[in-house]
């Protein structure tokens, strides 16, 4: 019988293992996302490059037809400054050598993507991945479709194919695993105040508690 690949440890993500696709997060496609909250995605997939960035995970960074849907957005540039997107004309970012390419002599077989739009962008290149024999893990909050249903059944597509769905902040924390590997904890905490939403606040408050002093009280009371 043999090993389902998508449990065990083996199931998890490794920084080692692992590279990073980020598809056409550029200002056409965001004029007609609509399963999310359009700040939420720019959040997220910021917080997901970050990321990559922390744990030398190699990104790519992609955009389709540049010149007329616009370069990609800002945020997510800063992180890899030096970085020129590739510019596609497919739509299927699979069929673009420049792209494939890249992962393929990494010789690297966990790959994330994330992408605009979630029924396009990202099932296309996820779907043929997977029949090329990738791991493939689908960052659902850091993508995003036309509408909600169209975001919801390229989800469930993906995952009938054999993709993983997964939100940016588990991807962090699997690549972290454990909080005594102090080369990264400090730069993954800095993420999350930065990104992390509620999780921000949480973190904030629990630093904030670690600083304090126990209150003294008089009288052995």
């Amino acid at each position: 019988m043999s090993k389902n690949p998508k449990i065990g440890l083996e199931g998890l993500l490794r920084p080692e293992d692992s590279i990073l696709v980020l598809i056409d997060h550029q200002p056409y496609q965001f004029t007609n996302l609509n399963s999310h909250e359009p700040t939420m995605i720019i959040n997220n997939v910021i917080g997901l490059a970050k990321s990559a960035k922390v744990f030398n995970v190699p990104t790519i960074l992609t955009n389709v037809m540049e010149e007329r849907g616009g370069h990609i957005i800002k945020g997510l540039q800063d992180v890899f400054p030096d970085q020129k997107p590739i510019n596609r004309t497919s739509i299927n970012t699979w069929e673009e050598p420049n792209v494939t390419d890249v992962v393929k002599k990494s010789g690297r077989k966990q790959l994330i993507l994330a992408a605009l739009w979630t029924e396009v962008c990202l099932a296309m290149p996820a779907i043929q991945a997977l029949g090329e024999g990738y791991d493939v893990f689908i960052v659902t909050d850091a993508s995003g479709g036309v509408t909600a249903e169209a975001h919801d059944m390229a989800v469930r597509r993906m995952v009938q194919a054999g993709a993983v769905p997964i939100n940016w902040m588990a991807v962090l924390f699997e690549w972290q695993r454990d909080w005594a590997r102090t080369e990264t904890s400090a730069d993954v905490s800095e993420i999350v105040l930065e990104h992390g939403g509620a999780s921000a606040v949480a973190l904030a408050w629990e630093l904030q508690l670690l600083a304090t002093t126990a209150p003294v009280t008089s009288g052995g009371h």
